[in-house]
């Protein structure tokens, strides 16, 4: 009976392990054509907001937050908020440009925060939340400095906007705690507080423009 009983063990660990091994017959996966997908690097303020938002927006691929503009290599969270590097709170976005525009992306950026006050979103206040938006090609470069010129002749906002549009350099990611932030600390007070009420926003505007899942 104990022979019995490690023979059936034997046979039903090995089936099991068959069984793991076999690909599903009809995996969802999505699809990508890599050839058509396009970076952009954004500074709108804390990049856990920048992320968040973007993370709802059918067409992108990825969302890193991290940082770009300063002048010395691989910043870690607490130098950059010395204030003393010259970095500015990004998110870097991949997206599928045959499902959104860069119109669409940028329509976004300058929807979603305020390009009028230098070195500042609400209470988070220094270098690195300032506006930028680091370009990655000529059209992005062209585009971002259009849409300054016509939202500032439509009077959209009292102030100029003062949102900084260089060339993209250097990225670094963010650590990985800065990651997926919003979606894992929902219930933390600045997502809360902050987050949640610009994304409630955000999602009522661009509800043609928002991921099905």
């Amino acid at each position: 009976m104990k022979k019995l009983r490690t023979s059936l063990f034997i046979f039903m660990s090995f089936t099991f392990l068959m069984a793991c091994a076999q690909k599903p017959k009809n995996p969802k996966k999505q699809v990508i054509n890599m050839k058509n997908t396009e970076t952009i690097t954004l500074g709108s303020g804390c990049f856990w907001c920048t992320e968040a938002i973007y993370q709802r927006l059918e067409g992108v691929v990825s969302v890193t937050s991290g940082y770009s503009g300063g002048h010395i290599e691989n910043p870690t969270y607490e130098q950059v908020c010395d204030k003393n590097t010259g970095h500015a709170e990004v998110c870097q976005i991949v997206f599928d440009t045959t499902k959104i525009s860069l119109d669409d992306i940028l329509a976004v950026f300058w929807k979603t925060h305020d390009p009028t006050t230098p070195n500042q979103q609400g209470n988070d206040i220094g270098p690195q939340y300032r506006s930028a938006v680091f370009y990655h090609n000529e059209h992005q470069k062209q585009l971002a400095e259009k849409y300054i010129k016509d939202l500032d002749a439509s009077g959209a906002w009292n102030k100029p906007i003062i949102t900084e549009v260089t060339a993209f350099t250097k990225f670094y990611a963010a650590e990985n705690y800065h990651q997926n932030y919003y979606n894992n600390n929902t219930n933390q007070g600045y997502c809360r507080y902050v987050i949640g009420p610009k994304l409630e926003k955000f999602e009522k505007v661009f509800k043609d423009k928002l991921k099905n899942d």
